[in-house]
C-alpha cells in the first residue's frame, strides 16, 4: 500500500510484518507490549467512541503527556482517521499557556497523562471550550481513557469510521503543533497529512533500521515533530518502540531493553558525556590514564578510516578496554543515535562515533515537518560538522544574505489563524528558515548561525553568538552560556556554571572554598579565575572583535520549569536577558 495519510502507518505495518511488540510501555515495573493488531483495534475503538461523543471532521483534540507512551499513539491514530486534528501540547508549559493553546486551537476534548498535568488543566478548564478531559493514568475523580475504549467497544458504527477515513485527503490538516518559541506567544504550525507523511517516507532511506529486528528507545517529547516523525519512521520499518519511563531513567531502561537506536538532543549527549568523564576521573591512576588516552584518541576520530590503519588499530584497543563499557551502560547494542533540535559540538560527534555509537546529525524545523537534511554513514553521506545532505524531494537554496530557504512537500500549510505571520516567512514556494548556512562542494549542509540571533556591536561588527556559545560549552565548567552585546561596545556572556562538576573539581584539587552553595561558588575567586581560563581558551579561536571581554556567572540553573529553556532545551534569550538584566547592566554600565 502507498501511504499518503498519517493513520495508515500502523495498517502498513500490519500488512508488511505485524509485530508482537509494536509499542511497549512500562506500567508498575513491567514492560507491557501492544501488538500491531491491538494498536489498530484500540485506535478504532477510540474513533468509534469519539464519533459517539459527536466529534466532527476538523474538530481539535488536545493531547498532553509527561512521557511518551502507548496511549498517545493509539489516540493519535484514533483522532486522525476520523478527520479530526491532534493538537499535541508540551506538558511542561504553564497553565496560562495551556489556556491560550486550548482556546486558540478551539480544542473540544483533551487527553492528559497524569496528576500533575490534569491539575494544570483543571485550573483553566472552565475558561476553555473543553467538553471532556480523559486521563491515561488512573486518577481519582477523573475520567479514565479506558472509558472511551468501553464506549467504542460496540463495533456497530465502524462503517462510519471507514467512511470518515475515506473522506480524509492527503492535503487535509492533520495536526497543529504550537512551537514553544523563544519569544512571544506560541505559534500554531499547521501540518497536513502529506506534509508529515512525505517527510517520513523521504527520511526512511537515511535511517538504518533492519525490518522487524530492531528495538528503539523513545524519550524525546513526542509532542515535538522531530520525535513524532521518527515514531512513524519506526512504525514503517517494523521496529519495536519502547517508551522510556523518564529522562532520568534512560540509562536504566536502556540496560533493560538493549536498544539499537534512539534519538537525542545535543544537551542530553553533553550531560551523558559529563557523567562519563566524572566516572573516569574517579578511576585509579593506571585506569584513569588509559581512559584519558582513549578520550584523546576519540577526539581525533575521522569517518571511513581516514586516519589510517595505525589509528584504527589503536581505536580497536580503546574500544575493547574503554568504549565497550560506555556502550554497556546503554544496553550494549546501541549503534546509532539521531541528533536534532540544536547544533552538536563536533568534538562530541567524534567521541561518540569513535566509541561505536554513530551520531547522525539532522536539521529541520517544525514548519518543515521537520526533516530537511540528515547524515547517514552509508554511501559517504556523513561529514563531521555538517547536518548531512538534504533528503529526497526537498530543495535547499541559500539566499544572498546566507539564509537557508526550503521548498518541498514538507513545508507547512501556514500558521493557524495568522496569515500575516505565514506571509512573512514565505517567498512564493520557499520557506525562510531564519537560519544561516552553506552547502559545501560535496553537497553537505552546514549551519552557521541563526539570522535573528546575529547582532552588531556598537562598532558595527557582526557577532554570531551560537559559534561562541558552542565553543564555550565544550568546557566541563560551563552548563549553559548566552552571548550578549547587541548595540554594545563589546560581546560579553552570561554563564550558568556546571555546579556539580565544579564542586567535584574543588574536592579533587583540594581547593579551599568556604561556601559551596551556588551563590558562594559564583563569588569564589578560585572559581571565577578558573572560569576566566575557560573563556580565554575559547577566545583564542575567534577574531579580536568577537572575543568575550567580560562575563557574569548566574546562581540559578536554567531550566524548562523556570522558564529559561524551551521544552527542546533551547535558550529563551529574551527571558534570560530580562531575568539577569542587573548582571547585564553591571557589565556594560557599572
Amino acid at each position: 500500500m502507498a501511504i499518503t495519510r498519517l493513520f495508515e502507518f500502523p495498517y502498513y505495518q500490519l500488512e508488511h510484518g505485524p509485530l508482537k511488540a509494536s509499542l511497549v510501555t512500562k506500567y508498575n515495573g513491567e514492560w507491557v507490549e501492544t501488538s500491531t493488531q491491538e494498536y489498530i483495534d484500540k485506535a478504532n475503538a477510540v474513533s468509534r467512541a469519539l464519533l459517539r461523543l459527536g466529534v466532527k471532521k476538523n474538530d481539535k483534540i488536545a493531547v498532553i503527556s509527561s512521557t511518551n507512551r502507548t496511549e498517545w499513539n493509539i489516540v493519535d491514530i484514533g483522532v486522525l482517521q476520523i478527520g479530526a486534528q491532534n493538537v499535541p501540547i508540551y506538558p511542561t508549559i504553564s497553565s496560562e499557556d495551556y489556556e491560550y493553546i486550548l482556546n486558540h486551537s478551539e480544542s473540544l476534548y483533551c487527553f492528559v497523562s497524569d496528576e500533575e498535568v490534569v491539575a494544570k488543566i483543571n485550573k483553566v478548564k472552565s475558561r476553555t471550550q473543553l467538553k471532556g478531559v480523559y486521563t491515561f493514568d488512573h486518577i481519582d475523580g477523573e475520567r479514565h481513557y479506558s472509558e472511551l475504549l468501553e464506549l467504542g467497544a460496540d463495533r456497530s458504527n465502524q462503517n462510519e469510521v471507514e467512511e470518515r477515513k475515506a473522506q480524509v485527503h492527503q492535503s487535509d490538516l492533520a495536526t497543529i503543533i504550537y512551537t514553544s518559541g523563544t519569544t512571544g506567544k506560541p505559534k500554531g504550525v499547521m501540518l497536513s497529512h502529506w506534509n508529515i507523511t512525505s517527510n517520513v517516507i523521504d527520511s526512511v532511506p537515511r535511517v538504518p533500521l533492519p525490518d522487524g529486528k530492531t528495538r528503539v528507545l523513545s524519550f524525546l517529547p513526542i509532542c515535538h515533530i522531530f520525535e513524532r516523525v521518527l515514531i512513524y519512521v519506526y512504525q514503517h520499518a517494523g521496529t519495536s518502540i519502547y517508551f522510556a519511563e523518564s529522562l532520568d531513567k534512560i540509562g536504566e531502561n536502556a540496560k533493560e531493553i538493549r536498544p539499537h537506536m534512539m534519538s537525542v538532543v545535543p544537551r542530553l549527549l553533553e550531560k551523558v558525556f559529563d557523567k562519563i568523564m566524572a566516572k573516569g576521573q574517579e578511576l585509579g591512576s593506571i585506569k584513569k590514564g588509559l581512559f584519558l588516552w582513549a578520550v584523546r584518541l576519540a577526539e581525533r576520530w575521522e569517518p571511513y578510516g581516514k586516519n589510517g590503519w595505525w589509528y584504527e588499530f589503536k581505536l580497536k584497543i580503546a574500544n575493547a578496554l574503554i568504549f565497550k563499557k560506555w556502550r554497556e551502560a546503554l544496553g550494549g547494542e546501541l549503534s546509532t543515535m539521531v541528533s536534532g533540535s540544536a547544533p552538536l559540538q563536533p568534538r562530541l560527534s567524534r567521541i561518540f562515533c569513535a566509541a561505536g555509537m554513530q551520531i547522525m546529525e539532522g536539521y529541520g524545523l517544525t514548519e518543515t515537518s521537520p526533516v530537511i537534511s540528515v547524515g547517514m554513514y552509508a554511501n559517504n553521506h556523513f561529514k563531521i560538522g555538517t547536518v548531512g545532505k538534504p533528503i529526497e524531494n526537498i530543495e535547499v537554496k541559500i539566499a544572498e544574505d546566507g539564509e537557508i530557504l526550503i521548498k518541498g512537500p514538507n513545508v507547512m500549510l501556514g500558521y493557524y489563524k495568522d496569515p500575516e505571520k505565514t506571509a512573512s516567512v514565505m517567498s512564493g514556494d520557499y520557506f525562510h528558515t531564519g537560519d544561516k548556512g552553506e552547502i559545501d562542494e560535496d553537497g553537505f549542509l552546514k549551519i552557521t548561525g541563526r539570522k535573528k540571533e546575529m547582532f552588531k556591536t556598537s562598532g558595527g561588527k557582526y557577532i554570531i553568538p551560537t559559534l561562541l556559545e558552542n565553543e564555550l560549552k565544550q568546557s566541563r565548567f560551563i552548563e549553559q552560556v548566552m552571548v550578549i552585546g547587541e548595540g554594545e561596545k563589546m560581546p560579553a556572556a552570561l554563564i550558568q556554571p556546571n555546579f556539580v562538576f565544579i564542586r567535584d573539581w574543588i574536592a579533587r584539587k583540594e581547593h579551599t572554598v568556604s561556601n559551596t552553595t551556588n551563590e558562594g561558588l559564583i563569588n569564589s575567586e578560585i572559581v571565577c579565575t578558573r572560569m576566566q581560563k575557560e573563556v580565554d581558551r575559547c577566545n583564542t579561536k575567534f577574531g579580536k572583535w568577537e572575543q568575550i571581554k567580560m562575563f557574569k556567572l548566574t546562581p540559578n540553573e536554567w531550566s524548562v520549569e523556570n522558564g529559561e529553556l524551551t521544552p527542546t532545551l533551547k535558550m529563551k534569550r529574551d527571558v534570560i536577558a530580562e531575568k539577569y538584566h542587573h548582571l547585564i547592566e553591571e557589565i556594560y554600565r557599572p
